[in-house]
Order: structure tokens, then sequence, then C-alpha cells
């Protein structure tokens, strides 16, 4: 392990480097999200019958696909992501400070996302302003999928309020070594700070990070988005109370994934290895251990419910579900990535960064593999069976594998963009770094004294 002390230089080599690594990464992502663009405007232009997302059977087989499996992927994503730095802020968990405002930048991206689908499923993107905003003080009464657009802008807005918050300390003191270039965003991102403001917003810092724990299992992925599919009686495969404890296991497990493996891009691009220490990714690799031991547990009693107790429909659910060569591959090799975290844990040995990322990786294909099936397989088996007889199967078109690439690149442009506007590891993580160390172990750069957090 590193004993080099972090510095604000290395907080600052993201905004002040560009590589070619960075274009060609950049160039990546955009044209993944244009490519996502072209298709939606064809849809656009064709209607959701192009997707077969429009017909049953023949014609595609159910009307909610890959569409709303991702959608709730991301949503999970993000909220994962923003109680993850929460949770760091609140229980004092200082060992993850460096990646918290990652966690954050991921909610972002992640909500982004999650909107995108909510118009692209849509059809018709002027229906959210006709159909939902026109008549918001109604439909907000009866529509759980109006509940939707209201907790992920709520979340937005929070989630932004809360990064806003804590970058106002960063840009006030890094101020003259961030680019000139960018000055009217620094000026609106610290109108009216002073330094008097820092412990009031450490206070506010902390009851935001309360509020999101607290919320958490009862508006975010723990509550309104499985209340979606748990509360419809007529599809037995997504009614009962296991959804909302499975929905905020797989936010948590596609959240700590996520990080990690933004975090390792970070560390290797810009050499960190003494700020996102092995350490962290050791912590996180126990912690997504858990959470996915927790997430198979729930799918073990969902699916033994459905083939042994449930009625008919849902027997049939389950076992379409079950039968399906994604969710069994999906399902092992998660349960693989389970065995290598718990048996790294015993044989520390066994560790190394790749074999986290590859862990993180099978864990989100997984957990998104799970999520579309979720919704195919508990569309296709409602309560009264009235396409049965109907031939056809679903599959994701084109376009629908198009929009996965387009919000990975959204995403991803997203934390290109912020990575060379603002420190994407927080002066508060390196000053605590360095005041656990203590300035004699580096006097080069512990020449003042710390501003304490």
């Amino acid at each position: 392990m590193s004993t080099k002390l972090p510095t604000e230089e290395d907080i600052l080599r993201p905004i002040n480097t560009l590589t070619k690594k960075y274009f060609i990464l950049y160039g990546i992502a955009a044209l993944a999200l244009l490519a996502f663009l072209v298709g939606w405007a064809y849809q656009l232009q064709k209607g959701l019958i192009v997707t077969g997302l429009g017909d049953w059977g023949s014609g595609g087989g159910s009307t909610w696909g890959l569409y709303i499996g991702a959608f709730i992927w991301w949503v999970g994503v993000a909220h994962g992501g923003i109680i993850l730095s929460a949770a760091v802020r609140l229980l004092g968990m200082d060992r993850y400070m460096p990646i918290a405002r990652l966690a954050e930048m991921t909610t972002i991206g992640g909500l982004s996302a999650a909107g995108f689908y909510i118009l692209v499923h849509m059809g018709r993107p002027d229906r959210m302003v006709t159909s939902v905003l026109g008549h918001y003080h109604i439909t907000v009464n009866n529509s759980p999928l109006v509940w939707d657009v209201t907790v992920i802008t709520a979340y937005f807005v929070l989630s932004a309020t809360y990064l806003g918050l804590t970058l106002r300390y960063d840009v006030s003191r890094l101020r003259d070594d961030l680019p000139d270039m960018f000055e009217p965003v620094y000026k609106l991102m610290t109108i009216g700070y002073t330094e008097k403001e820092d412990e009031v917003i450490d206070r506010m810092v902390w009851w935001l990070a309360a509020a999101v724990i607290i919320m958490a299992p009862l508006l975010l992925h723990g509550g309104v988005i499985p209340w979606l599919f748990a509360l419809l009686p007529a599809m037995p495969a997504w009614s009962g109370g296991i959804q909302g404890p499975m929905f905020l296991s797989i936010a948590l497990m596609s959240a700590i994934s996520g990080v990690m493996i933004i975090s390792y891009a970070f560390r290797r691009a810009y050499d960190w290895e003494h700020i996102i220490t092995d350490d962290i990714f050791r912590g996180l690799l126990l912690w997504l251990g858990f959470f996915t031991l927790l997430f198979l547990w729930f799918q073990l009693q969902s699916v033994l419910n459905g083939v042994f107790m449930g009625p008919l429909a849902s027997q049939h659910a389950a076992e379409a579900k079950m039968a399906h060569p994604a969710y069994q591959v999906a399902m092992t090799l998660m349960f693989g990535t389970l065995v290598f975290i718990f048996l790294q844990g015993i044989r520390p040995a066994l560790f190394s960064k790749k074999r986290a990322l590859l862990a993180s990786g099978i864990i989100l294909t997984g957990t998104l593999t799970e999520k579309i099936l979720f919704v195919v397989e508990g569309f296709l088996h409602p309560t009264f069976d009235i396409y049965a007889a109907t031939p056809g199967t679903y599959f994701p078109s084109l376009i629908e594998w198009l929009s996965l690439a387009g919000t990975a690149g959204l995403v991803a442009l997203l934390f290109l963009n912020l990575s060379k506007l603002v420190p994407v590891v927080e002066l508060h993580a390196v000053e605590h770094m360095r005041g656990e160390h203590g300035h004699d172990e580096d006097d080069e750069h512990a020449t003042e004294p710390e501003v304490k957090a």
C-alpha cells in the first residue's frame, strides 16, 4: 500500500489534464448516445411499433420490455448511489470518503438516464406536458406512474442540491487552480459564499443524508418503484411484499458495482492509488457480497412462492422466468461471484482489483437481466391470460439495445464533463487522509494548517 499523502494537486489532475485516451472515450460515449438518438428519432417517426412494444404475440410479446426494465435498473443505480454517499456522511464511514462524490455523481447520471427512459417509452414526449404535468393535480392522487415521475424529479433536485452544497467548499478554496474559462459557472456555484457557512452546510448535508437513509425504504427503490408493480393484483408475478426489499437490494448491488468500476477508471487514469486505495475496493466488495446474498435469498423466496404456493398464473410466470437461459446464466454467475467474494474475505490473497471489476460487471449484468425478465415475464402472465393463444415471444429490438448503449454513453459523458469542471474527490477527503497520517510524514504536502471538515 502506498504511503504517499494525497494533495490538492492530485484531485485537480483530472481538470488540468487532457489525454488521447480521454478524447477516445469521449468519442465512443458520444457515438453511443448519437446512435440511440438516431434510433429514437426513427421511433418518433414510425411509432413504438418499430420496437415491437406496441403489440402482443408475434408483434413482440410484451408492451413493457427493455425500456421499463432498464428504467428500473437505472433508478436502482441512482438510488443506491445516493444511499452509499449518505451512509458515508451519516454513519462516519470515513474510509469511503474519497468515493462519496463519485457516488453522488452516479446518482445524477442514473436519474438522468431513468428520466430519459420515461420520455422514450411514452412514445410521444409531448404527453409528459399534456397528460402528466397538465393534469398533475388529478393524476398524482391516482397513478403510481405519476408517483414515479414525482419521486425521480424530487430526488434529482435533492441529489443536485446535496452535490452542490459540498462543491461550494471545494470550489471556493481551489478557485485559483481551476480553469478560468468556467469562471461564470464557479461564480454561480459559490454565490454569496463565506467561510462562516461551512458549519451550517455540514449540518445541512448531514440532515439531507439522514433524509436519504430514512426515505430509501419508503419512497425510493424500496417504496414507490416496487409499489408500481407489487400493487397490481392482475399481475400475480409482480404482486407481493417481497418486491420492496428485493428492489432495494438490487439498487445497492448495482450502485456499489457501478461506483467500483468508475472509481477504478479514475484511479488508473490519474494515479490515485494513494487516494482510492485497495482497502476501499476490499470493503466495497464485501458490502457487495452482503447485498448479493440478500438478493439471492429474496429471489429464492419469490420463486419458491410462485412455483409451490401461488395461483396458476403466478406459477406459470415463475416457471417461465426460471426456465429462461438468460436468467439461469445470470443467477449462476451471481452466485459464483458471491462465492468468490466471501472466499477472498477468508483468504485475502484471492483479492485483486481486476477480479473486483469482473465481479462488479457480473453483478451489473445480472441485475439488469433480472429486471428485464421480471418486467417481461410478469407482464406475459396476468390473472386473465387473454393473449395465451397469441403466438410470438418478446426479444429486445435493435433500438432498445441502442437505448441501453445510449444511456450508458450519457452517463459516461456526464462523468467526463464533470471531471473537467469540478473535483470528483472531495477536498475534505484529502484533508482527512492527511490528518490521519499526520503532517510529519510528508512535510512537503503539509506546510499549512488543515481546515477541518
